[in-house]
């Protein structure tokens, strides 16, 4: 019989006649060591069959048969037995050898010497326990598992039945058994799978070799699904999840669908219900605009924002391929949900002052969400003329221009590294602060201007999260720049959601700070990412036996151990709750003028020294952690080792370090 044939007869075959082979298997086996066990001690060498006790033996099989059932010799499915069934077999043939003994001695007291029933017990142990494990090397070859990846299913609810019954024909995965903490389905059998206690999960997926443990927990909310991770981690097996019940229930994503765990399911937070009226407030019917439209909050925002019904939505983006890619994104959500709105992209600078207005005008703009920014620190510190010129004076370009063409609402992005900022970066957005509050606090326009800060937001092109992944992609190593580094995390869609909100409770000048959560240590972070990739850490500790080795590197330039999201401590609660109103100190208008004007003349000099003071002097708790590194104030003043502001330490000017202003 080919191997096809004899795959579909044993897929087919029903579950009684399969047990009843197994017992009929396990009687010839009481034959066949009762038998040998005569033979073994007596030595008879003629018809062992003629002079066997009979009655001993019926007593045997008596005995053990309900002992089998109880010990799930018959619920096993031979072609997943491991370790543990065998486990179970040594039990069960020990349970019945002894009941059989005691109970024979008794009656028959003289028949047959201990030394038999050691012999007997161990014959029975080599016939049924060898019988299985033989046939479910027969039964894995001619079925095809070979070639295939034992995989675990954790839970074992009609999610996880319908996962199993769409693996079956698999070419890639078969699932070895279910795990499931109720305990009415533990130690029962489903689809031929046995479900087993979490607690032994660590076991079992050394003892079936798992490669994969698939989470069926579609309807799991999100701090249900981290303990689970939580608990799964230390496994150090890649773990793949089933699509949510909404991607199943609209039909857009299969049930065998399987993606990896993702970083939200790691750091995400419960989901509070938004406001549909703030979500309205702002964007309903109404003209919006979005500055940075193609980076990742601003992208965000946009498809956020359409969903919300404006009655046109005007993308600003300086990346001509940024652009595209969204509008063309974009057109395609709006064409699914059948919107018509009106999507205009604008390929231009937020410099341009006349660009700007001529755009806030044309389109009768009402509501701006400014999200333009340079964001990489690393970067914006080896140019920080280019940060404070986009950043900051960015920011102010389209604030006028919003105060000139009677914008009503001005959302500004802003960061946690705005607050006590250690590099050009949050010095530049917290300027970008101040000018907005500066501008409030003027009585003579229309115009609310609103800040929202944040940490970071996963996956962003600014996030550790995708340098990562790229690392783990190829085999390491992991690089964290300090083990004490503790971020704030927030998804994307959800700061942007939040970020919506705000800015209809602000009156003008208002603070928000989204409510982050609990600080996350990078280190764990990376450690949990390459676990969940199904590799091992290689370090001094298992003897750098492991997969991918995490690296320390440093800080990088302007980076700190950890992050802020106020200067002090007057915050108060909002109508949201994870939404709060931080009440700062901030600069009049005319002073905030005057500092811009000495700003802008330094920019424009490229004096980046007096750009610094002017920072210093302007952004409270400003404190650069290390020396200049602009590019090109180093290759410009490399050979002035002497002067009184700088001394390089190489002739590259890459570790030149400037005292500070």
């Amino acid at each position: 019989m080919d191997r096809n044939k004899l795959r579909r007869l044993h897929l087919t075959l029903p579950r009684r006649v399969k047990q009843a082979i197994l017992v009929v298997a396990d009687i010839v086996s009481t034959i066949m060591a009762f038998g040998g066990g005569i033979v073994l001690l007596k030595g008879f060498p003629g018809l062992v069959v003629l002079k066997m006790d009979y009655p001993v033996l019926f007593m045997y099989l008596i005995v053990s048969m309900p002992i089998y059932v109880r010990f799930g010799l018959y619920r096993a499915v031979i072609r997943y037995m491991g370790v543990m069934s065998v486990l179970s077999v040594f039990k069960a043939l020990l349970l019945s050898v002894m009941s059989t003994w005691l109970i024979s001695t008794l009656i028959f007291p003289h028949n047959f010497s201990i030394s038999f029933w050691i012999i007997f017990g161990l014959l029975m142990l080599f016939f049924v326990g060898g019988s299985r494990l033989l046939a479910r090397e027969f039964l894995r070859q001619s079925i095809g598992f070979h070639g295939k990846m034992p995989v675990a299913i954790y839970g074992a609810g009609a999610a996880g039945v319908q996962l199993a019954t769409a693996l079956e024909n698999s070419i890639e995965f078969h699932p070895s058994f279910f795990v499931d903490d109720n305990p009415d389905l533990q130690r029962r059998e489903i689809k031929g799978l046995r479900v087993y206690a979490p607690k032994d999960l660590p076991m079992l997926v050394k003892e079936f070799d798992i490669g994969r443990i698939l989470l069926a927990l579609p309807s799991l909310d999100i701090n249900g699904r981290r303990e689970v991770l939580r608990f799964l981690e230390p496994l150090a097996t890649r773990v793949q999840v089933m699509p949510g019940l909404v991607d199943l229930a609209s039909g857009k994503r299969k049930i065998e669908e399987l993606q990896d765990v993702q970083i939200e399911d790691l750091v995400g937070r419960r989901p509070v219900e938004p406001s549909i009226e703030l979500l309205d407030a702002c964007i309903l019917d109404k003209a919006v605009l979005v500055t940075g439209a193609g980076g990742s909050i601003g992208s965000e925002l946009c498809r956020q924002i359409i969903q919300r019904n404006p009655s046109r939505l005007v993308l600003v983006e300086r990346s001509e391929v940024a652009l595209y890619s969204l509008e063309k994104e974009l057109r395609q959500l709006m064409s699914e949900q059948n919107q018509h709105l009106q999507l205009v992209p604008i390929l231009g600078s937020i410099l341009n002052r006349n660009r700007m207005r001529s755009v806030i005008s044309s389109f009768g703009i009402q509501t701006l969400y400014h999200a333009a920014a340079y964001k990489h620190v690393p970067i914006v510190e080896r140019n920080p003329i280019e940060g404070v010129e986009n950043n900051t004076f960015g920011t102010l370009v389209v604030a006028q221009a919003a105060i000139e063409e009677n914008v009503e609402t001005f959302v500004l992005i802003s960061t946690d590294k705005a607050v006590r900022p250690t590099n050009v970066m949050g010095a530049s957005k917290r300027f970008a602060e101040l000018i907005l509050q500066g501008l409030a606090d003027q009585h003579s326009h229309r115009t609310r201007f609103i800040m929202v800060r944040f940490g970071n937001v996963l996956a962003s092109s600014g996030s550790v999260v995708p340098l990562f992944y790229e690392q783990i992609r190829q085999g390491g190593p992991v690089t964290v720049t300090d083990p004490g580094v503790v971020r704030f995390f927030m998804t994307i869609p959800e700061a942007a959601q939040l970020v919506i909100q705000a800015g209809a409770m602000g009156q003008g000048g208002d603070v928000f700070v989204l409510e982050m959560g609990e600080p996350i240590r990078i280190l764990d972070l990376a450690i949990r990412m390459i676990h969940f990739s199904g590799l091992r850490i290689k370090d001094e500790g298992n003897g750098w036996q492991g997969d991918i080795e995490i690296q320390i590197t440093g800080l990088r330039e302007g980076e700190k151990l950890y992050e802020e999201l106020v200067l002090g401590e007057n915050i108060q609660p909002t109508e949201h709750p994870k939404i709060m109103r931080a009440q700062e100190a901030f600069l009049p208008w005319a002073e905030v003028d005057k500092i811009l004007s000495r700003l802008e003349r330094a920019c424009l000099d490229f004096d980046y020294l007096r750009v610094r003071r002017i920072l210093l002097e302007a952004v409270e708790g400003y404190q650069p952690s290390i020396g200049i590194k602009d590019w090109v104030w180093i290759s410009k003043h490399v050979n002035h080792s002497n002067s009184e502001e700088g001394h390089p330490h190489s002739s590259g000017g890459e570790q030149l370090h400037v005292k500070s202003a």
